[in-house]
């Protein structure tokens, strides 16, 4: 644990910081970028930016071969195809279409004479230049945007054992966190364990290794009071034990009591944010069979909806594989999602008669 496992110099390292020093403030594509809501992708634009610049360079770009190591491939939301985004469940869905429409608006070409007409007019050049920058790329301590080459090589880890720290220069420390043995991986960590969903739709791959996941309840209303109650995605989980966190249980009666008992509905309400456990505690066993037949609507619904996706994965595969290679991963996200639903069924003993 606290070995230094790997030194990337700052020379090598490439950052929107350096490219907005290289290229100047590119005034045009900034203010189009604000004007398409998406401010807070400035950095990442220039590292895209540079990206083509190299790309342009060939064999001249002292990155090249770097660049040219990495993957043509992807199977993330903004490389789905249309006919994908219909195979998915909803909040994977809007995950992935987010990136697509990111995409589609940070490839902002004008202001940049710098750039060859054939490297801006390829829209396949802007698209694997953006793969590079938000798969590869991470925010750095001093808020700078970074691709540190070799240190993008470590694999995703729900238990990871190396995280990225830099010096005053700039220069990158890939650091251990534990004690590592021998011919084990070396992995770091991309965000959140507990959503497989982003990190399908930002980088293209399902982490089995997710202990949990959003339990898929997306009422047509969030109120304040159900957020403060818990609702969030990172919140509203269902374990792959077959737990379910209290967040899930608050709002379901919450929800449950809205259309039965608005009454006891405030009085849950109050004890929750007074912080009188005894109380939240009572009407949740007084109410338990309503939340319990609740939870279990929902996950049979949902169920029905995966099983409904899976046909149509299928006639895809059958029909077009081609034309839609990501499908065998779309197939076992759904059935990894399948998977823990029905053992958080199982578990709570919602499988049984009288609970749908």
């Amino acid at each position: 644990a606290g070995s230094i496992v790997l030194y990337i110099p700052n020379e090598v390292i490439l950052s929107s910081s350096k490219a907005m020093e290289e290229f100047g403030r590119l005034a045009e594509a900034e203010e189009m970028l604000i004007s398409n809501g998406y401010e807070s992708e400035i950095r990442q634009y220039y590292l895209m930016v540079k990206i083509l610049v190299e790309l342009d360079k060939g064999r001249d770009s002292p990155w090249f071969e770097f660049l040219n190591s990495l993957p043509r491939f992807y199977s993330n939301g903004a490389s789905m195809t249309p006919f994908c985004y219909t195979c998915i469940p909803p909040l994977l869905a809007k995950l992935c279409d987010e990136e697509r429409v990111r995409l589609f608006n940070i490839s902002v070409k004008q202001g940049l004479p710098f750039l060859s007409d054939e490297i801006k007019g390829d829209p396949e050049l802007w698209k694997w230049a953006y793969q590079v920058v938000y798969t590869r790329g991470f925010e750095t301590d001093n808020g700078d945007f970074s691709i540190c080459p070799m240190a993008d090589y470590f694999n995703h880890g729900t238990d990871h054992e190396i995280w990225l720290t830099y010096d005053d220069a700039g220069n990158c420390y890939a650091q251990s966190t534990m004690d590592v043995p021998a011919n084990s991986p070396l992995r770091m960590c991309y965000g959140d364990p507990t959503n497989p969903s982003f990190l399908l739709s930002r980088y293209g791959f399902l982490d089995e290794s997710s202990p949990a996941t959003f339990c898929k309840i997306i009422p047509p209303y969030i109120s304040d009071e159900m957020k403060n109650l818990g609702y969030a995605e990172n919140r509203m989980l269902f374990y792959n034990t077959g737990d379910v966190s209290e967040e899930v249980w608050d709002i379901l009666l919450y929800m449950a009591l809205d259309e039965t008992d608005p009454g006891i509905q405030h009085q849950f309400y109050q004890a929750h944010m007074t912080g009188d456990y005894a109380t939240k505690q009572y009407i949740h066993e007084q109410y338990y069979p309503l939340t319990a037949k609740k939870l279990a609507n929902h996950i049979n619904t949902f169920l029905a909806e995966l099983a409904a996706l899976e046909k149509k994965v299928d006639y895809g595969g059958k029909v077009a594989a081609d034309d839609h290679p990501r499908l065998p991963l779309i197939l076992r996200h759904n059935e990894f999602v399948k998977n823990i639903f029905l053992t958080v069924r199982h578990k709570q003993g919602l499988d049984l008669n009288g609970f749908g």
